[in-house]
């Protein structure tokens, strides 16, 4: 309604009365009219008090005790003390102007505006505001006096448009842009109370309507004095407001009248003749109506707001893949070019191999080359450079170069020192039990067998696996299927891989891990897999690395390592808590591995790769030839 009320409570003591002999005009007019009215004293000491605890909310202090309070009340009592005696509107009216601001006073001259209370004021807040925003509605109907009598003082509202009762209460109003827009931002949020009170307790909606859907759309109809004057300068508050507290609801406004027609928020009966001024539908000015529709069938409601961002999420998100199809594209590329293919070096016949069979693999030569010297200067001249005689010895002699390499960064001693620091720290992950994971597994399952997904950026025999290798994305996927282990490569001779890749798998699977469980609410959790480091390990400084990378296990390739090397790098592995699990493609290497003592090697890998051209056996006789073995069985 925009009007703040001013001065006290008063109760109705007369209105006009009919007169016999006079048109009904005249005495529907009479109805209308307020013969004379006094002070409510009870009901204006409690609205200064409420209005006051209003005020004094949140402000420090200490409570006012009953000596002020009783004093206040003196003093109010004392200013109205006039009132007592019953007298006309408008006599009171001048009274009151008289303690009213410049502004207040100009507005009251010009136009006087009177409420008649609405009934229903058992057990609720006096305050107008109060009342508003617990969804209660307004305490008084506001309307205009249409003429006054300049003999009697009394006041008359439009014909018909009430029926004044004795014993009502009504106040004095005036405009006032602030009040206005505490007004409206109480009666939203009223609006919003209802409806959730509605969802939580009723029937799923708020409305006043049995059955009615949630809100999906919105008129704002304001009358023509209700603009940025009103409001202090701001255009569009109430189409603002309804933005706010409607957000995904669509809305229109731009409609200004000379007034609207409808009932005052619905919180009243209409037509209930106990009640005086209560909520019928009125022609009313100076007034904002805000019309909210529902749908019967709670179909869904188009927003354009949340198509806006719906779109610019969308757009955003594209714009997100494609620089990572961009980035992760560049690693593929950068990674392929770094990888080794040795099947163009190789030297064309069949590689040398034991008398049990096996593949013989030489070691990098060092110190190959021709010893050039020209004054003072020396250096070597690579002559007759070896080639490797299989695609295995290729890879170790690859493999010792980038060992040798970062070596030259980190010295053995100093990682080796971080390693124990890190095994001595309680904040730094523990390695898991990677194998005892897959045997719970195993246990649980109904086939009798578990799968272990390995995540591998290329393969060398048919080079990059998929288009976009983005880790942590697999193993959040891997995560969330449940997997109880996982085997992540990091080799970047052969496989485009690297240590940091254990790094960046063992975080992603603990951020997909919490937030599962974050989405289901607890219970039991979400497993996070441990994980295999698959690698051409040929030194033990390797597994230093691999250990404060945050690996779990280690994959050893037999076939690449003496019998000492193999009990040497077994016993390395289980000083810094790395479970081995031993790659073997011949019985003779299963034969190697019952050497060692028992647990050394946590499980062991039957490949179905030839180590000669590291291509697979695709007929498969290899692996179930190992499968069938007395080696294998012995193990």
């Amino acid at each position: 309604q925009g009007a703040k009320p001013v001065g006290g409570v008063y109760r109705v003591v007369s209105r006009g009365a009919a007169v016999p002999g006079k048109s009904g005009d005249e005495n529907e007019a009479a109805k209308s009219t307020i013969g004379a009215i006094v002070l409510d004293e009870g009901a204006t000491i409690e609205q200064a008090e409420e209005e006051e605890r209003l005020d004094n909310d949140g402000e420090e202090g200490e409570e006012i005790d009953e000596e002020d309070r009783e004093a206040k009340r003196a003093r109010l009592l004392d200013e109205y003390a006039k009132a007592r005696i019953p007298k006309p509107p408008l006599a009171e009216a001048n009274f009151v102007m008289k303690t009213l601001s410049d502004d207040d006073q100009a507005f009251m001259r010009r136009a006087l505006l009177i409420g008649l209370e609405r009934g229903g004021s058992v057990g609720r807040s006096p305050s107008e505001l109060n009342r508003l925003a617990r969804g209660e509605g307004h305490r008084f109907t506001v309307r205009q006096v249409a003429s006054a009598g300049m003999k009697d003082g009394s006041v008359t509202f439009p014909l018909g448009s009430v029926d004044v009762r004795v014993g009502s209460r009504c106040r004095f109003f005036v405009r006032d842009g602030d009040f206005a827009r505490r007004e409206v931002e109480a009666l939203w949020t009223g609006f919003k109370r209802q409806e959730l009170e509605g969802t939580l307790f009723g029937n799923g909606s708020g409305g006043d309507e049995p059955g009615a859907g949630r809100p999906t759309g919105c008129i704002v109809l304001p009358t023509l004095d209700r603009g940025a004057k009103l409001f202090g300068g701001k255009a569009g508050f109430e189409s603002g407001l309804v933005s706010e507290y409607l957000p995904d609801v669509p809305s229109v406004s731009g409609f200004f009248s000379n007034g609207v027609v409808g009932n005052l928020d619905g919180t009243v009966s209409a037509g209930n003749a106990n009640l005086p001024g209560s909520n019928e539908n009125t022609l009313w000015g100076s007034s904002s109506q805000y019309v909210v529709f529902r749908s019967k069938s709670n179909r869904p409601v188009f927003s354009p707001r949340r198509a806006r961002e719906e779109a610019a999420g969308a757009a955003s998100a594209q714009v997100r893949d494609a620089a990572m199809d961009s980035k992760l594209a560049a690693e593929d590329a950068k990674r392929i070019q770094l990888t080794k293919s040795f099947g163009d070096t190789l030297a064309g016949e069949a590689a040398p191999r034991a008398p049990n069979g096996e593949l013989i693999v030489r070691r990098r030569e060092i110190h190959s080359g021709r010893a050039m010297s020209v004054s003072t200067v020396e250096w070597s001249v690579a002559e007759k450079t070896a080639k490797p005689t299989s695609a295995l010895e290729g890879y170790m002699w690859e493999k010792e170069t980038q060992v040798d390499r970062l070596r030259e960064r980190i010295p053995l001693a100093l990682l080796m020192s971080n390693t124990k620091a890190a095994m001595m720290d309680p904040t730094r992950p523990r390695p898991r039990d990677w194998i005892g994971s897959v045997r719970r597994s195993l246990a649980e399952s109904e086939g009798g067998f578990v799968v272990i997904p390995e995540c591998k950026r290329m393969e060398p025999a048919s080079g990059s696996l998929r288009r976009r290798y983005d880790l942590p994305g697999l193993v959040r996927h891997i995560t969330a299927s449940g997997a109880p282990a996982m085997s992540v490569n990091s080799d970047g001779v052969m496989f485009g891989g690297t240590m940091e890749d254990i790094t960046s798998a063992r975080e992603a699977s603990a951020a997909a891990a919490a937030s599962l469980d974050a989405e289901g609410g607890g219970g039991d959790g979400v497993a996070t897999p441990p994980i295999l480091a698959s690698d051409l390990l040929l030194y033990p400084y390797q597994l230093y690395k691999l250990r404060l990378a945050g690996a779990d296990a280690v994959s050893l390739v037999v076939g690449a390592v003496e019998q000492k090397d193999l009990l040497y790098l077994t016993k390395i592995a289980s000083t810094v808590g790395l479970q081995v699990v031993a790659s073997v493609t011949t019985e003779v290497q299963v034969g190697m591995l019952n050497l060692l003592s028992p647990g050394s090697v946590a499980a062991v890998v039957v490949s179905n790769r030839d180590l000669e051209t590291y291509e697979f056996d695709t007929t498969g006789d290899q692996a179930l030839r190992l499968l069938g073995s007395d080696e294998l069985a012995a193990f």
